[in-house]
């Protein structure tokens, strides 16, 4: 079977803005985290876009041979949990469950079947306290009123990853409070208000902030430097921007992570999904009504950093798509139990697959093009 070298492997790097060779920290071994979802609501068509380019980008590197640790976070601790679990009066940490178990569900039947670890950020309480309170031992982390704080002056790196230099950022609104140092600073712990979750902490009880909880899964099973990170590209900033900065500056290790991967949006007919909007379309509806195949097919033909508009028309070419790969899978199937006499016909396909592998091979190390991966076929 034809295979590419792994040192033909070429990934567009958020971090550097080039498309960079792949070269793993450890040789042979990949550390893979990729941002999950907040879980107080069912899952759309814009997050399994993302899932499944990441299900596809760790399996493309489980096929060229390296051992993949693939790390998915899911945030079970957030505002519109709580804002969530006060409408419905639930238990914020049942609800945010009820609503895991769906997407895992989302997952499974998505054949996202990569991932090794879904991690939950209230299994980590314990390690992102520690780490919150090495930043305010190093004088990173300050303690106000509404909570720990980043002081975003203290990491002259800040701004790195989205690419704004520290004057802009540290006039950026980010968590409004007049006793901040600066308007950019962003919330490692939250005070707990009346009547919400919270846990006893060195400063009183409260809840973590959203950037610390990814950090502290990360240093917890890949140390302070990995290999790959993921999310879609508004997470950008000022998500991942924090994620930095908190690692970083804690650890003093750079990079946090060595390749910085983002994929494009999903809009509906032009729009940006909206509940409001009446275009909100959940995973389990898109199944049921194109399929896994189908559904997988469309968020393949266009590059995982790209946009895509999903409308009526992009469904009908990928259901079409899925059905002509599996109409030719099937013709690889019957050759392969042809008898000696079929042996000129055999040979033909084979060669034919031989040459299509070489070019599906060639495609996916040009940045994981599916694209031009599906044309190989």
């Amino acid at each position: 079977m034809a295979q590419a070298k792994r040192s033909h492997l070429k990934i567009y790097n958020t971090l550097t803005r080039h498309l960079d060779d792949f070269e793993p920290i450890h040789p042979g071994r990949v550390n893979m985290f990729v941002c999950g979802p907040t879980v107080y609501d069912v899952s759309h068509i814009g997050h399994s876009k993302s899932y499944v380019a990441y299900d596809i980008i760790a399996r493309y590197l489980r096929k060229k041979g390296y051992a993949v640790f693939f790390v998915l976070n899911i945030t079970d601790i957030d505002d519109k949990i709580i804002n969530r679990a006060k409408e419905t009066k639930e238990d914020p940490l049942k609800l945010s469950e009820r609503y895991a178990q769906a997407f895992y569900k989302d997952m499974k039947d998505l054949h996202v079947n990569s991932i090794n670890l879904y991690a939950k950020a209230s299994d980590y309480i314990p390690e992102i306290i520690n780490q919150i309170k090495g930043l305010v031992d190093k004088g990173i982390g300050y303690k106000i009123q509404g909570g720990v704080y980043y002081d975003i002056s203290k990491f002259s790196e800040y701004g790195k990853l989205s690419r704004q230099n520290l004057e802009q950022l540290t006039v950026h609104r980010v968590d409004p409070d007049p006793e901040k140092r600066n308007p950019g600073d962003f919330v490692l712990w939250k005070s707990q208000k009346p009547g919400e979750i919270s846990w006893d902490s060195p400063w009183g009880k409260g809840r973590p902030g959203w950037h610390i909880e990814d950090t502290a899964i990360t240093l917890t099973h890949f140390g302070p430097t990995y290999d790959l990170h993921g999310g879609g590209t508004e997470l950008i900033f000022p998500h991942h921007e924090a994620e930095v900065a908190q690692a970083e500056g804690l650890t003093g290790k750079k990079p946090l992570a060595k390749y910085w991967v983002h994929t494009g949006l999903l809009s509906i007919k032009g729009q940006e999904m909206h509940k409001s909007l009446g275009n909100f379309v959940p995973i389990q509806e898109a199944i049921q009504k194109v399929g896994v195949e189908a559904l997988r097919v469309l968020y393949a033909s266009t590059h995982y950093r790209s946009p895509l508009d999903y409308t009526e028309d992009t469904l009908v070419q990928a259901d079409s798509l899925a059905r002509r790969f599996r109409r030719a899978y099937d013709q690889v199937q019957m050759a392969g139990g042809m008898k000696s006499e079929g042996k000129d016909q055999t040979s033909t396909l084979k060669r034919q697959v031989d040459e299509a592998q070489a070019e599906f091979f060639t495609a996916m190390d040009d940045d994981f093009n599916t694209p031009r991966a599906l044309a190989a076929y």
